[in-house]
């Protein structure tokens, strides 16, 4: 994933919310959201990398939620594990976000740069880990009070255009009267830009200008490279009581015409446990 705003605790009305693109080479191999189990058992819902056999975002009927994006630099260096990894050792997991943190001291080189926020309905807790902090390869951890964030391939709350443009999308869309259909009509509107940032406001992350530029919008279309926007997400939750409706909407976009997408659509009921 290249591009996510998401809110959480920011409305009563909609509890959670997230607007994500995941920005790939066209030729890596993909499945769709689905249901699934891992070798575990543990049920998962997201897409799937079947290159690295992770996954960039998902959730688990228990309430476990995580997504990332990576890091730009200008010259990456190859990693032994693939960062969708972390995905799905957070969902499979039951430790809260200190444990699994400590867990990775000593391993966050293994992985290429990234940006992971991990989810836990039941603990009501928010984490943002990355093992790029300021530019400098250590691993960092940053609980997130009830708010509204957004990230792309820097640090969270990075002001790139794109960043802060989904982000006021998310804000004006909680504000919304127009109910669910209107708050997804705004985010589906805002993932779906293709307008780019002016050359003033372009970040230097060491990538050639042209490569920047085309880069710089929400939604990303490099021909030339075969890379772009694979597929956009929302996930929105509402709270009509005890618990809350969860739906997943995920568009795969075609490779050909990126403006014909597959719909892929998941809900269920999560419902808080005894505190944990």
């Amino acid at each position: 994933m290249c591009l996510v705003a998401f809110a959480t605790g920011a409305s009563e009305r909609w509890p959670l919310v997230i607007a994500a693109n995941r920005d790939e080479f066209l030729e890596r191999p993909t499945l769709p959201l689905a249901r699934w189990k891992t070798a575990s058992g543990q049920e998962i819902i997201s897409g799937r990398d079947l290159r690295g056999g992770g996954t960039w975002m998902g959730i688990t009927p228990a309430g476990r939620i995580a997504f990332l994006t990576n890091v730009r630099q200008a010259q990456p260096e190859a990693a032994p594990r693939s960062r969708g990894e972390l995905v799905t050792r957070w969902l499979e997991g039951d430790s809260p976000a200190l444990d699994f943190v400590a867990a990775l001291e000593g391993n966050g080189a293994a992985f290429g740069g990234f940006n992971l926020v991990v989810g836990d309905l039941r603990r009501n807790a928010w984490t943002w880990i990355t093992n790029q902090y300021e530019g400098a390869p250590a691993l960092h951890a940053q609980a997130l009070a009830p708010g509204l964030y957004g990230l792309s391939n820097a640090g969270l709350d990075t002001p790139w255009p794109k960043t802060l443009e989904l982000k006021r999308v998310l804000a004006a869309a909680l504000q919304t009267g127009d109910g669910r259909e209107g708050l997804q009509k705004l985010l589906w509107t805002a993932l779906g830009s293709r307008q780019r940032a002016l050359p003033a406001e372009l970040p230097h992350t060491g990538v050639p200008l042209d490569l920047e530029e085309a880069l710089s919008s929400a939604f990303v279309e490099v021909p030339g490279r075969a890379y772009g926007t694979r597929c956009s997400t929302v996930l929105l939750a509402t709270a009509p009581g005890i618990g809350w409706n969860i739906e997943l909407e995920e568009r795969t976009h075609g490779r050909e015409d990126p403006a014909a997408a597959a719909v892929r659509r998941e809900q269920f009921n999560w419902q808080p446990s005894a505190p944990v």
